[in-house]
């Protein structure tokens, strides 16, 4: 999965599918236990000394946040196809680089969204520094990118495999 541009998001059926779900979930079982959760803790009393009340409204906040930015990340979905496995680095791609200089010093990283995070394996955007310095090269390519401090790093791409899941 991965953002093209400010209005439109990349996924894959599987990814468009679990988003989804999480979204029918959100907003419909699981307000309804929120507010079950709310309406037990204001039966208890005074609201201004109800950790309970409190946080089930904290948690509700937090629901209604992503339920909206689950909702604006589906509206502008496109459903596309899994990145074929050319060894070319595209969003949806398991990219293992070598930092330049130490060729131990590796990382293994998802070019994708990071609402397809995975807990396998870490997550870059394409539009991070490290995703657009990679973005398009081949295994065997250097690639540079820009550091927080302005400096330059560069890497060389050892592997691109399309994330499985």
């Amino acid at each position: 999965m991965t953002q093209t541009s400010e209005n439109v998001t990349w996924l894959t059926q599987e990814a468009y599918d679990q988003l989804k779900a999480e979204l029918d979930y959100l907003s419909g079982p699981a307000r309804v236990e929120i507010a079950k959760k709310i309406e037990a803790a204001r039966e208890e009393g005074d609201l201004r000394e109800n950790g309970g009340y409190h946080a089930a409204k904290e948690e509700q906040g937090k629901q209604e946040l992503r339920v909206r930015q689950l909702t604006q990340l589906l509206e502008h979905a496109k459903v596309g196809e899994a990145p074929a496995d050319t060894g070319v680095v595209a969003p949806g791609m398991v990219v293992t680089i070598a930092f330049d200089g130490d060729p131990d010093d590796t990382l293994t990283f998802l070019l994708a969204s990071r609402e397809y995070a995975s807990a396998d394996v870490e997550t870059y955007s394409p539009q991070s520094p490290l995703g657009t310095g990679v973005m398009g090269k081949k295994i065997g390519d250097a690639a540079e990118y820009e550091l927080p401090n302005g400096a330059k790093a560069a890497v060389k791409i050892l592997e691109a495999k399309p994330y499985s899941g």
